[in-house]
């Protein structure tokens, strides 16, 4: 069997927990195919670069599949007439990330650098707020 990122883009009016029945329909899809879903990642509400049926905002999901090729055209065709879906993409790889996604790894960034002083070192300031 073959390893596939699957990444799809759900509409933005359709709540978290639908999104999360979407992607378990899917799942359930790949499995009765004789694939299987080694891991499924929800990222999120994002903004979309670009409107995609009057839509400017998409819940993200990414799966990594391991499942023969019927499966894969079995899952786009589902997709295809599922009108929660605005945009999917299949990606076939030669292995999985082991490390966090892009997108955890972009959260603990943001969160990282929640933690750093307002004060930027090496400046000195007076009492109003001037740099001198």
């Amino acid at each position: 069997m073959a390893l596939y990122e699957h990444m799809l883009i759900a509409r933005q009016d359709i709540s978290a927990q639908q999104v999360d029945a979407l992607a378990t329909h899917l799942k359930t899809i790949v499995e009765t195919e004789g694939g299987k879903v080694e891991k499924q990642e929800y990222w999120g509400l994002r903004t979309l670069a670009y409107r995609i049926n009057k839509n400017r905002k998409g819940h993200y999901v990414l799966l990594n599949l391991n499942a023969p090729a019927n499966a894969v055209v079995e899952l786009e065709r589902q997709l295809k007439i599922n009108e929660d879906v605005l945009r999917f993409m299949t990606v076939r790889v030669e292995a999985f990330e082991q490390s966090n996604s892009s997108r955890k790894r972009e959260r603990e960034r943001d969160d990282q650098r929640g933690d750093r002083p307002d004060a930027v070192e090496g400046k000195e300031t007076d009492g109003e707020g001037d740099a001198q």
